[in-house]
């Protein structure tokens, strides 16, 4: 099965992430998406695996197939739990419905470490810039006060909201360039042990629901293993007739 049709027609869950999802958009943002596919299970049984995410076929466009894309939800991966907490929802079946309504599931304390080593190493980067130019990439220094503005919120009130909101326009003015280096810099910092204070006292569980995830991905494979297809015309009658396992 070409890649293209992987995304076409198995997306469970499909969104619009970046500035737009952000609340940080302007005439000349791009348009970001981002999505979750369901590959066929018979797929699975062949040598040659399904892929475990696709770039395209749109431009700025990329998906995971959903059993990556849970396990790096479960790890924290900042990047897809904000995916699942997108404001803008471009397209969601049952399964993807039931995805969105584990999105509880994949949080916990576990976070902090993701989004502030991921932080660590934008700043690091932020930081050679003004050594090597006088001047930070401004657009990046607006996106790594917003994520550590979200990851200090999530850590206290154990909800994870990526729209800013009212910190728009103070984010903007630091894309712009009208905030000095310093002043972002002491931002970030504050921020970043705002989350550190916040870790201690959070809602969150330490450890993600690993269980209930896997009980959901177990259970739509299963699902998926019983639906006609052209991938497994010798299979199926055996799953059909007799069980899946037995002989």
């Amino acid at each position: 099965m070409r890649p293209e049709t992987l995304v076409r027609d198995h997306t469970i869950y499909a969104c619009v992430m970046g500035s737009r999802a952000f609340g940080l958009a302007t005439d000349g943002s791009d348009t970001d998406r981002r999505g979750v596919f369901l590959a066929p299970t018979p797929l699975f049984w062949l040598f040659d695996k399904p892929p475990t995410h696709i770039d395209g076929p749109l431009e700025e466009q990329f998906s995971w197939e959903l059993e990556r894309f849970c396990e790096l939800a479960l790890r924290a991966n900042p990047n897809i739990l904000e995916c699942l907490h997108s404001p803008l929802v471009e397209h969601v079946d049952d399964t993807g419905r039931e995805l969105l309504a584990l999105r509880e599931a994949f949080l916990s304390r576990q976070a902090f470490e993701t989004f502030t080593r991921y932080a660590l190493g934008q700043r690091k980067k932020l930081e050679a810039d003004v050594r090597s130019h006088g001047a930070p990439r401004w657009k990046h220094a607006m996106h790594l006060l917003r994520l550590l503005t979200s990851a200090r919120d999530l850590l206290r009130s154990g909800h994870l909201t990526i729209d800013v909101g009212d910190g728009r326009e103070a984010l903007l003015e630091v894309k712009r360039g009208e905030v000095p280096w310093p002043e972002v810099e002491s931002r970030m910092t504050r921020l970043a042990r705002e989350a550190e204070e916040a870790v201690h006292h959070s809602p969150l569980p330490a450890e993600p629901d690993r269980r209930r995830v896997e009980d959901f991905l177990i259970r739509v494979r299963r699902v998926s293993a019983l639906q006609p297809g052209p991938y497994d015309e010798g299979v199926q009658g055996v799953v059909d007739a007799r069980g899946v396992g037995q002989r």
